[in-house]
């Protein structure tokens, strides 16, 4: 697609629409894994465990690198930058699985799991398991992050659902043996077909970006040289916008794990969140097209438009599984939970219902804020989410008489649309400083 050519509604769907396929793969891994780990032995205890421990946690570590994918799209315009980006992401990443390494193999993993998060004595030794296999975690993300952001960038989103098809694969041929060939327990097979799912799609992504490499971007930089200065400048404030965010999974486990009726929200919340993922998946998907996008003639109108459609068609979808049965006959027919459970975990689900909306207007003003180069106030934002949410969870440990993850995911809402809406108030800033809105 021509940088100079007007964009259509046809080509913003064209290129998320790879994209979204992408997330939604993953969205289904959450969902993929609950259900083969459901019906092996003690399946609350692998699912309360991967749901409030070996996940949340090894999101939290590789957290600042996540972003990796935006920062590639927007800067990896030549060989020149992309070989300072992968040097910067081979060291973040090598110190963040240093970190991971720590919480997993030393006693450091008690003060996190029992001290800090306080789970239920049952869910320590698994956890301890699963989190040591998931090591290879944090950089494989990174490694695929980088690589998919030049995909990103110069047309081959088609490529990034390629690689996320074939984490799919591996995922399911993994869970498969590990549920009628083996003896492993569930949080053994869980952890060992996420990290593998994962290594092998960031495999397929270094040797998929070659091509481009090799032929398509410039030998020669085309633009300022990215510095470490200019790089930490651009990168710290999304850096912390993720890890922001992910630092709520442990502390909504932690806040669970002191309310009422603690197992089964444990238990049901990788399993609820695993569904509302899949939804908000496609709003995470668009974040990438507004930054590639924008800067086209006609971009701004056309993703506004786009933005709109999506945000109401991904919550409208939602609704329709949390208001019928299909939403019950999912979490006992596809997740294989317990009645209790399904029951639970349905009525969690009508709380939700908004979430989806609001990640499209995140994705939204998010990208409009990349795109002038004004990545403190999506931090701003994130961080307003963080202390909505941490003193929400606080607030229900103290005085909430039903069960913890009806409070949770209320919380999460409201300090999501927080988030949202300080994300417009910053856009509309810049407007407003420069004389326009």
């Amino acid at each position: 697609m021509s940088h100079s050519k007007t964009i259509s509604l046809k080509d913003v769907y064209r290129l998320w629409l790879p994209l979204a396929g992408s997330w939604l793969l993953m969205g289904i891994e959450s969902p993929m894994l609950a259900a083969f780990v459901a019906r092996m032995v003690y399946p609350e205890i692998t699912l309360a465990t991967w749901g409030s421990l070996v996940y949340p946690i090894s999101l939290v570590v590789e957290g600042p690198i996540i972003m990796l994918l935006t920062a590639s799209t927007a800067l990896a315009k030549d060989m020149p930058s992309y070989k300072k980006l992968f040097k910067y992401m081979l060291t973040m990443s090598l110190i963040l699985t240093l970190i991971h390494i720590l919480i997993a193999f030393t006693p450091i993993f008690f003060f996190v799991a029992s001290d800090l998060m306080n789970v239920p004595e049952s869910l320590l030794e698994p956890g301890k398991i699963g989190l040591q296999i998931m090591t290879p975690w944090t950089l494989m993300i990174a490694w695929r992050r980088l690589n998919q952001g030049v995909m990103i960038k110069h047309g081959s989103s088609n490529m990034v659902a390629i690689g996320t098809t074939i984490r799919l694969i591996t995922l399911l041929l993994v869970l498969s043996y590990g549920r009628w060939f083996s003896n492993f327990s569930g949080i053994v097979t869980g952890s060992s077909a996420v990290a593998l799912a994962v290594t092998a799609e960031a495999i397929y992504a270094q040797l998929a970006v070659r091509k481009i490499l090799r032929k398509t971007l410039p030998k020669e930089n085309i633009s300022d040289q990215i510095t470490r200065k200019s790089f930490t400048k651009f990168y710290l404030p999304l850096a912390i916008t993720p890890l922001a965010s992910l630092l709520i999974h442990p502390v909504g486990s932690a806040g669970m794990s002191r309310m009422p009726e603690a197992l089964p929200s444990l238990a049901a919340w990788p399993v609820v969140y695993g569904l509302v993922f899949i939804t908000r998946s496609m709003g995470f998907a668009f974040n990438e097209v507004v930054v590639a996008l924008l800067p086209r003639p006609n971009g701004k109108y056309e993703l506004l438009r786009f933005t709109r459609i999506l945000a109401f068609s991904t919550s409208a979808f939602l609704a329709l599984l949390a208001l019928t049965p299909v939403g019950s006959y999912w979490f006992i027919y596809i997740s294989g939970l317990s009645n209790d459970l399904a029951y639970l975990s349905s009525i969690t689900l009508i709380f939700a219902i908004i979430m989806p909306c609001y990640q499209v207007y995140q994705a939204w003003y998010a990208g409009l804020l990349v795109n002038k180069n004004q990545t403190n106030g999506i931090s701003y934002a994130v961080l307003l989410y963080a202390i909505i949410a941490i003193i929400g969870l606080w607030i229900g440990t103290h005085f909430a008489t039903f069960p913890g993850i009806y409070w949770a995911v209320n919380v999460f809402v409201f300090a999501g649309l927080s988030q949202t809406l300080y994300l417009r108030y910053s856009y509309k800033k810049i407007g407003y400083n420069n004389g326009k809105i």
